[in-house]
């Protein structure tokens, strides 16, 4: 205990200091950790419902705004269900005529960059959230940039994560009424039933 004393006594006050930082710095990492793993499983949670109520729908876009969702005409019920620490955040709202209708909608960020205003649009929609574009009237869609620098590396981590995933999903053997995986043997194998080519 005293050696501990000692030691603190000997060190210079912006070592202190910088130990202290350094502590508060671990810490938040830390929780942004945990908190980004619960975030992730809860859009993993939520993928299968939003693929299944997906339509592609036609509309003509009046304007795209970022903007907080107080601050749009989206309806009531969505607003409650945004999480509080998004409620002021500014999200991608796009004004749309759909079937008639003038509506407010939330788009995915890559597609709010390339929605052009005035046009009519083939996007598609699960509730109201835009999670992709189909086709814009008389133009083509631009096709995404060239991915630069952390995004680029970010972006081949993120794929060869969901190659890895994809490869022991079809690993797994299916479970049948004897448990046993029925691996079937592949035709361009080099021995084919104990003869060797």
């Amino acid at each position: 205990m005293t050696d501990a004393l000692i030691l603190a006594a000997t060190l210079p006050v912006w070592g202190i200091v910088l130990i202290s930082v350094l502590g508060v710095v671990l810490v938040v990492f830390i929780v942004l950790i945990i908190f980004g793993r619960k975030m992730q499983k809860k859009q993993e949670e939520a993928a299968p419902a939003m693929e299944a109520a997906k339509q592609t729908i036609s509309m003509l876009i009046i304007d795209t705004k970022k903007m907080k969702p107080s601050e749009s005409n989206l309806p009531k019920q969505v607003i409650d269900q945004i999480p509080k620490y998004m409620r002021f955040a500014k999200l991608p709202i796009v004004r749309a005529r759909v079937q008639g209708r003038v509506m407010d909608l939330i788009a995915d960020n890559a597609v709010f960059e390339k929605l052009p205003k005035g046009s009519e649009v083939k996007v598609v929609v699960s509730g109201i959230y835009i999670t992709e574009i189909k086709y814009i009237r008389g133009k083509a869609i631009a096709p995404d940039k060239p991915k630069k620098g952390f995004a680029k590396i970010a972006d081949k981590v993120r794929k060869a994560q969901q190659n890895a995933q994809d490869e022991l999903n079809k690993d797994k053997p299916k479970s049948g009424k004897s448990g046993k995986s029925s691996a079937k043997p592949s035709s361009d194998s080099s021995i084919k039933m104990g003869t060797k080519k």
